[in-house]
């Protein structure tokens, strides 16, 4: 007989969502209260939004609070990609094993450390 743990989160009564693992459960549930939370403050503000658009822009913006964060300036943007790698996504497959190929097959100069003694 197989044993299965499952985390349920329950809104309202509602079974609304089951996960194999409680972190996702977790983060689920914290992502619905934001939603919750966004949603109060929409019907309280001087906007009239729809039922059905007020709950779907709340758990928008609760799905995408670390973009939100960043618009809002209340956190810095993640580092953008170093140039070297964009090359690489951007080149065709063949282009970056040529140039990998490139780079192993070159051999660097090397600086000689010889020293030149001049006796007269």
């Amino acid at each position: 007989m197989a044993v299965e743990s499952r985390f349920v989160v329950i809104r309202n009564g509602v079974e609304a969502k089951t996960f194999m693992d409680k972190k996702s459960a977790d983060e689920y549930d914290k992502m619905l209260d934001m939603a919750d939370n966004l949603s109060q403050m929409f019907s309280q503000s001087p906007v009239e939004l729809s039922d059905s658009v007020n709950e779907e822009l709340s758990i928008y913006l609760a799905q995408h609070r670390e973009e939100v964060l960043v618009a809002l300036l209340a956190k810095k943007p993640t580092k953008a990609v170093s140039k070297s790698s964009e090359k690489v996504a951007a080149a065709p497959i063949d282009e970056v094993i040529d140039a990998k190929a490139d780079k192993k097959n070159t051999v660097k100069a090397k600086k000689s450390k010889t020293k030149v003694s001049t006796s007269e």
